[in-house]
């Protein structure tokens, strides 16, 4: 998560909070945008979007990967 610069909470809260989507191979997906204002890698950018892969089990969520885009 750190390489990525996003973190637990973010993720929490966009699977909370967004709207789910099917993924590749049966998976889960969806997307929120961040106010970020800070530099990565060498260039500022004013948003970051989350998009958390994740399969939903009977008592629990399990994140497969995170992807961050920002712009």
């Amino acid at each position: 998560m750190p390489f990525r610069a996003v973190t637990e909470e973010e993720i929490v809260e966009t699977i909370r909070s967004e709207k789910w989507a099917l993924a590749e191979l049966g998976r889960l997906e969806c997307r929120r945008n961040f106010p970020f204002g800070k530099e990565w890698n060498r260039k500022v950018y004013a948003t970051k979007q989350v998009r958390p892969i994740f399969v939903e089990e009977p008592t629990e969520i399990v994140v497969v990967t995170v992807y961050t885009y920002y712009f």
